[in-house]
């Protein structure tokens, strides 16, 4: 039986337009709020360690903070274009990017720069391409349009349909991302996201240990089939006692957070920056952050990131139907789990890994992407419903039953208020 609640916004007037479209309302602007917040303090932070970093690499002071400006003026641009391109309009790039990635893959492995055992990047003209941001791009919006066709059509418990082609897939992640370019930190960002959103469209449990299971294979395999990776876990189990070796980061980290104290030592006054903490823009970027605000300056940022991560929450229970909803899933893990893995590695919480922290990292190919995520969800939260459906079937009807169409909007149906 179709519940009543259903019934009622079924027959309501205001929900769909005259034109048949989904009606649109205000998206989410704490989202935009938040996220621009959050760009903001990562231009400060880069503004004001470059002359540090300009004394080792020899460059202008103003280099950095004019490059990441760059960074931020295109970010802008993928951000307009994700928040007003259709939703439906992925669909029919999925097979471009998924092209891209690939060859980006092997482009950055040919021709690329190894940087601390990892192929990332890749030199075109003047500017660095990060070829990871491409891959987890292209296989979020593959993977949420692939999990909504199972659920449509009912086959998220077939084997052969669903489980194993994400099999497949995850192999294929972990032999380019971790094996060819040795990025197992972004391995592990692409691997949660799989996950969690194969959770949201109710794969079966037994499936989902399965995939499990792979995934805890695959991550013994990596590290168990490299030196360096072995010697990142027994840093992180004793970091002081290899702080002039291979703990030198960990423990150069250490002390640029503890340096910060309460309130920090201001923006001028880092001393990690010049040349003590490596890649202090990028992958340190959050101990440079904590040296210079100090407690009370990272539970602020922290909290910024909990309030983003909540909008987005927020939108996925609300959204219109299972493809947007995906997606919006996959993005909230991938910043989520980036940023923990960043920061959590700055405090000595879990073993160094090589990746940035969303909008505040200094790079222009992770701004582009995450800010195009932004725009996505940000697109999303126009179309959201007021009501949130209870569980998978309800959420199936909506969407089966009106191919997809926005029925409840953000409309209150007791006040008649968006």
């Amino acid at each position: 039986m179709r519940p009543s609640s259903l019934a009622r916004e079924r027959r309501s007037p205001s929900v769909i337009s005259s034109s048949g479209l989904p009606r649109r309302h205000k998206p989410d602007y704490i989202l935009l709020i938040v996220s621009i917040l959050l760009l903001a303090i990562g231009l400060i932070v880069i503004y004001s360690i470059g002359p540090g970093l300009s004394v080792n690499s020899k460059v202008s002071s103003n280099y950095y903070i004019n490059r990441q400006m760059i960074s931020v003026f295109m970010g802008i641009i993928g951000f307009l274009i994700a928040a007003f391109m259709p939703l439906k309009k992925w669909r029919t790039v999925e097979k471009p990017l998924i092209i891209g990635a690939v060859v980006a893959a092997i482009a950055v492995r040919l021709f690329g720069q190894e940087v601390n055992g990892a192929w990332r990047w890749i030199q075109i003209g003047g500017l660095s391409f990060q070829a990871d941001e491409l891959i987890k791009f292209a296989l979020l919006i593959w993977l949420a349009g692939f999990l909504a066709d199972r659920i449509k059509s009912n086959q998220m418990g077939d084997f052969k349909k669903t489980l194993l082609p994400l099999i497949v897939v995850l192999a294929s992640v972990g032999f380019v991302v971790a094996g060819i370019e040795s990025d197992l930190g972004t391995t592990s960002v692409i691997m949660c996201m799989m996950a969690a959103m194969a959770i949201v469209a109710s794969l079966p449990l037994k499936k989902i240990l399965i995939f499990f299971g792979v995934v805890s294979i695959a991550v013994i395999l990596a590290v168990a089939t490299s030196s360096y990776r072995q010697q990142r876990i027994l840093t992180y189990l004793h970091p002081s006692s290899n702080c002039q070796t291979t703990g030198y980061q960990t423990c150069q980290a250490l002390i640029a957070v503890g340096s910060g104290g309460m309130i920090g030592l201001g923006l001028g006054n880092s001393v990690q920056a010049y040349g003590y903490l490596p890649e202090a823009a990028n992958d340190s970027i959050f101990a440079i952050y904590a040296e210079k605000f100090g407690f009370i300056g990272t539970t602020i940022l922290i909290g910024l990131f909990a309030i983003l991560f909540s909008r987005i929450k927020n939108i996925i229970e609300r959204a219109p139907n299972n493809f947007s909803r995906l997606l919006a899933t996959g993005i909230l893990v991938w910043f989520a789990v980036q940023s923990f893995i960043n920061i959590g590695a700055m405090i000595g919480l879990i073993p160094l890994k090589g990746i940035t922290l969303p909008f505040i990292s200094y790079g222009g190919t992770s701004i582009m992407f995450v800010t195009a995520a932004v725009g996505i969800v940000f697109h999303i939260s126009r179309y959201t419903n007021y009501t949130v459906p209870s569980n998978i079937a309800e959420r199936n009807y909506y969407e089966n039953s009106h191919n997809g169409r926005r029925l409840g909007g953000s409309r209150n149906p007791v006040t008649g208020r968006r």
